[in-house]
């Protein structure tokens, strides 16, 4: 019975990215219908958590924390394309989209996930103990690289927006990239120990379950599975985009608002292995997956869209607000605060859900 469910399951992971990209051949470019974008809506969905299952068997075939990397990096590439499609195709109303959606990511990832995963930790022990320096390395590059792309841009006079002059935006862009690497590097080579999840005492405990890691091909076929739910996700997005800019239009929302809808949908595979990670009482990697993914969204994005602004008309807009800039600060203190005991309760995983409650708040009703 096992193992016919299983057997089930995986019918399913696969069955689904495949129809949905079928269905994406079909529709791309056309005027859809209600039924057919809530179909489209609904194979979307199922893609994204085909891309989860799929970024799992990965992750649990190369080990932590090349698996969290692994998921971090394909969301990110989600919402690259995602961003740099829908500028191609309304220049005139995307001009924000890049600053709006990377700024949202960040505050999902550092207060949304983060929060949740502690808060789910807290729950099954009572305390949720992580690696105070390995976390607290990477909610220091992500303060940076926010600071550099998104706090810089709202202060420099070279130009009269809250943009940068084309040396700033590649200078942002390198040292995002640079800035990115290193700590990549640094997750994955010297001090690859620091990203681990760990007990009560502080010791390193196996991320891994019990169950026997995949085999090679097992994985090598997830991977290639998570490149076709990848796909799927990306152009059934942007067929289902005039539908999110029509409803947040008719709902008298500001047009920014699309860009926290946008940040959601990528990042919903990151939240869901997040969420089990951390009720399996491995919220090292749930911080992991918040942190990269919020890295991976600054130090690829900035990059991508510096480029593709070679091809783009009209200015980028990326200078944070100040009502962004209050919520920025307010987030980077807290994360601190929250990291640098190594601990944390019920209480700072509800005060980060909060921020990120207040954050989509005002996003909604600026």
């Amino acid at each position: 019975m096992a193992a016919l469910l299983r057997s089930r399951v995986t019918d399913w992971t696969v069955a689904v990215p495949v129809l949905a990209v079928l269905v994406l051949l079909v529709t791309w470019g056309r005027d859809l219908p209600a039924v057919v974008v809530v179909l489209v809506a609904a194979l979307l969905g199922g893609a994204v958590l085909a891309a989860v299952h799929h970024a799992e068997v990965v992750a649990h075939r190369v080990g932590e924390p090349y698996g969290s990397l692994v998921l971090a990096i394909a969301v990110t590439v989600i919402e690259v394309a995602l961003i740099v499609t829908l500028m191609i195709s309304g220049p005139e109303k995307t001009q924000s989209l890049a600053r709006d959606t990377v700024f949202a990511a960040v505050m999902i990832t550092c207060n949304g996930i983060l929060g949740l995963s502690l808060l789910l930790g807290a729950l099954r022990r009572r305390v949720a103990v992580f690696n105070s320096e390995g976390t607290g390395g990477a909610l220091a590059t992500v303060v940076t690289l926010a600071t550099l792309s998104l706090v810089i841009p709202t202060f420099t006079t070279s130009r009269p927006g809250p943009e940068f002059s084309p040396a700033q935006l590649t200078f942002a862009a390198v040292a995002s990239l640079a800035l990115y690497g290193l700590f990549v590097l640094v997750q994955t080579g010297r001090h690859r120990d620091y990203f681990l999840p760990v007990d009560s005492a502080g010791q390193v405990v196996d991320a891994e379950e019990h169950a026997k890691p995949p085999s090679t091909r097992d994985a090598l076929v997830s991977l290639g599975l998570l490149l076709v739910a990848l796909v799927a996700v990306v152009g059934d997005a942007k067929t289902v985009s005039p539908t999110i800019e029509a409803g947040v239009a008719a709902a008298n929302l500001p047009h920014a608002f699309v860009g926290v809808i946008i940040a959601l949908l990528v990042l919903l595979p990151e939240t869901l292995a997040a969420a089990r990670a951390a009720r399996r009482d491995r919220v090292q990697i749930s911080l992991n997956l918040a942190l990269g993914s919020a890295m991976a969204s600054i130090g690829l994005t900035i990059p991508a869209i510096a480029i593709a602004s070679i091809w783009l008309d009209g200015p980028l807009l990326l200078g944070l607000g100040g009502t962004q800039l209050a919520l920025l600060a307010l987030t980077a203190v807290t994360g601190v605060l929250t990291v640098v005991p190594g601990r944390a309760t019920l209480l700072q995983g509800g005060v980060h859900l909060v921020l990120l409650a207040a954050f989509v708040f005002l996003a909604a009703s600026p």
